[in-house]
């Protein structure tokens, strides 16, 4: 898998990474071990799950982590740090442990997606970038996987290169999309750095650079055709748009042996003019040419396009994806949940009278059980990481507010999710290609119930916490009374 950053973003960091870190030095605190959950507290858009998306760009990060010397004097200059702390970044390596929950991975509120454990300076650095990667790639691969389900089937693309929120933005949210199960983008360079497929044909410039529109469509099947699909929507759909393409597959296309691979329709009622369009092209004799359709595409538009009978084979969906317009927050959040003291790991809570905002303490894994007749996700736990969850007895779950609601599972099989991705420093994980990421992607989603993945009112997917985790958290609950 290619798409190397290709620049250090060590100094792309909150200010106050580095006042913290000044001071964790001149405390003596440089070698604290410190443990941060990163995590978020609600899925967007109100929905069921969300996709966890971005760890193979953390990585590229973490590997390159270092301060230039253009770092160093730029923060010499501001008058605010010591020599003491600027030699120490100047030799500034990471050596951090990191777990991960896979990327393509359907993931729920406020269990870990990623675990980081080291040296207290190291582990607060790392916060921004880690936050920026995690949050912008899981919320377009959320979107885009609400999208997809919305297509049944039908091929979506990514198109929202043009008004997506800055080059990292377009690039990035291509590969998640595609992640989250998209057929292919618009943006070359994500093919040539991922292997996303690269897709498109014209824009509405090509038919009004001709004469008229007839001549444009002929220009393009002499250029493309094998591969001939024509934009119908300059003038008038049904008037012009579809009568010409039909006479130039007749006329350029079928006497060389060809067919025609489609027309795309970017306005107007898609409903109608998808209908009216396919009843033309078939009385034409060509069954076989497809219709796109795009024009600010989401998936509500999508299904209802589906139920109101539209005759669309594909869709390309553009700025209400690529900038996830609904909901364009993912809203993860980085937090200490314990340090070490003598090798002794002291979980650590943050209070808030916003009882969502009370973390979960403690060195964690996360783990999906699943019912072995049905193959069905039947719940998350987050136990201590030291704790083993065994398949080969039953195992009480229990609503970590509500305790008395409990439920005993038998026959089923646990699988822990967070897998190590660094350890001291050095990458152990080996990145998947972007073809297996977006297969097991789509094999997991099919693990969760129809009630967890619908639209309105998904049915609450249950991350309880085992008895000993639970116990922590309570007692630092009470204590801080």
């Amino acid at each position: 898998m290619n798409g190397t950053i290709g620049r250090n973003l060590t100094m792309l960091m909150d200010f106050y990474e580095l006042t913290m870190s000044r001071g964790y030095l001149a405390e003596g605190m440089e070698n604290k071990i410190a443990y941060f959950d990163l995590f978020f507290r609600k899925v967007p858009d109100k929905g069921g799950y969300a996709i966890a998306a971005g760890l193979h760009q953390v990585i590229e990060y973490l590997r390159a982590l270092r301060f230039e010397p253009e770092d160093i004097e730029f923060l010499r200059s501001k008058n605010m740090f010591d020599e003491k702390f600027l030699n120490y970044l100047e030799h500034f390596r990471f050596s951090c442990d990191v777990w991960a929950i896979p990327e393509g991975t359907p993931v729920f509120p406020h269990e870990p997606l990623l675990v980081v454990r080291g040296p207290a300076i190291e582990t607060q650095l790392v916060e921004t970038m880690l936050l920026l990667t995690i949050n912008h790639q899981s919320l377009i691969a959320t979107k885009a996987s609400r999208i997809v389900r919305a297509a049944q089937g039908r091929p979506v693309m990514e198109f929202g290169s043009r008004r997506a929120q800055g080059y990292d933005g377009a690039v990035y949210g291509a590969r998640a999309a595609y992640i989250a199960g998209c057929a292919g983008t618009a943006c070359t360079v994500v093919e040539r750095d991922f292997g996303v497929p690269a897709v498109g044909t014209m824009a509405h410039s090509w038919v009004q650079m001709f004469p008229t529109e007839l001549d444009a469509f002929r220009a393009y099947a002499r250029t493309w055709p094998e591969s001939c699909a024509l934009l119908v929507d300059t003038y008038n759909v049904l008037k012009s748009g579809v009568p010409n393409a039909i006479r130039v597959f007749n006329e350029e296309l079928v006497p060389k042996g060809l067919r025609p691979a489609g027309i795309r329709i970017d306005s107007g009622d898609i409903t109608y003019l998808s209908k009216k369009a396919r009843e033309m092209l078939d009385e034409a004799g060509f069954e076989d040419c497809k219709i796109i359709v795009s024009n600010s595409l989401d998936e509500y538009i999508v299904r209802d396009l589906i139920m109101q009978g539209a005759q669309v084979d594909s869709f390309g969906v553009g700025e209400r994806l690529i900038t996830a317009r609904s909901e364009s927050v993912f809203g993860g959040v980085y937090k200490l949940a314990a340090v070490e003291d003598d090798g002794e790991i002291i979980p650590k809570i943050k209070i808030s009278e916003n009882v969502e905002k009370i973390t979960i303490p403690g060195f964690k894994q996360v783990w999906r059980l699943y019912d072995n007749e049905s193959g069905k996700a039947m719940a998350d736990v987050l136990s201590l990481h030291s704790e083993t969850i065994s398949s080969d007895e039953p195992y009480e779950l229990f609503d970590p507010e509500a305790t008395w609601k409990r439920k005993t599972l038998t026959n089923f099989t646990a699988r822990p999710l967070l897998v190590q991705i660094f350890k001291e420093g050095e990458c152990v994980y080996t990145s998947p290609e972007i073809e297996e990421i977006r297969s097991y992607c789509a094999e997991q989603i099919e693990t969760l119930w129809s009630e967890v993945l619908r639209f309105e009112n998904p049915h609450r997917y249950y991350v309880d916490l085992s008895q000993k985790l639970w116990n922590i958290r309570a007692k630092l609950l009470a204590e801080t009374k």
